[in-house]
């Protein structure tokens, strides 16, 4: 059994848009996951890519709640491990060759082409995460905690701005080329065109509509449906070959 799937225990999608198979231990369970899921595969590989974003994401979040920017600390914590659980679950259908979810679908099946940089799988991983899991991690969230989307409005937009301050640097890192020449580069028009705040922004508006829909549980399946289309056709985008 690949060490992956070893590692903790796993967190499957159910048919009402939640998880099942609670990721143990927390933030730290979290980071020790997506650790162990970084050294089983090849450093190219495009969900790796993505995994270390994440990875480093998730540790800075860990890092700003020990350090009292989050006035709740167990909401904060809860929404941080389901919004990751949505991301694990993708991986562990994967591994088991289920299919992901449509959002994700573009990344796995393209994580080995030539033709695609390291910052367009680091992008389509964020899009993929931010458009549909983390809208559905918001409602997971008020469904644990008993609260309403607003009540978690200060974590939500807490989490955005760490996502916001560390998308710059991972451009930089992954973006080829001198800077010269970046305004040429095809990557450059492509990414131009996706938006981590607007990603958010529908993000927050998908979860308040969401929860709204709860007492409506077909008509919420088929907002799920939608958004997840959407999101994994923008991913299709995002990962458009750029060499041979």
């Amino acid at each position: 059994m690949p060490q992956s799937q070893r590692m903790a225990e796993r967190a499957h999608p159910v048919p009402g848009g939640g998880v099942t198979g609670r990721t143990p231990g927390g933030i730290q369970g979290v980071v020790a996951r997506m650790l162990a899921l970084d050294v089983s595969w090849p450093r190219p590989d495009g969900v790796a890519v993505f995994n270390r974003v994440y990875l480093a994401v998730t540790e800075e979040v860990g890092r700003s709640i020990a350090g009292g920017r989050f006035p709740d600390v167990h909401a904060a914590v809860t929404l941080d491990v389901r919004f990751a659980e949505r991301y694990l679950a993708a991986v562990d259908a994967a591994a088991d060759d289920r299919p992901p979810p449509a959002c994700w679908r573009p990344l796995f099946q393209l994580r080995r082409h030539p033709g695609i940089r390291p910052l367009q799988f680091a992008i389509a991983g964020i899009n993929a995460h931010i458009g549909h899991d983390l809208a559905l991690a918001v409602v997971d969230t008020c469904h644990e905690l008993d609260c309403e989307p607003g009540d978690l409005e200060d974590e939500f937009d807490r989490v955005g701005d760490i996502l916001v301050s560390l998308e710059e640097r991972i451009r930089e890192e992954l973006m080829p080329g001198p800077d010269l020449f970046q305004v040429a580069d095809p990557l450059t028009h492509l990414l131009g065109s996706w938006s981590l705040d607007r990603a958010r922004d529908g993000a927050w508006s998908a979860a308040r509509a969401l929860w709204a829909l709860r007492d409506f549980p077909c008509v919420a399946q088929g907002l799920r449906g939608r958004l997840d289309d959407a999101v994994g056709l923008a991913g299709r985008m995002l990962l458009t070959p750029l060499r041979d």
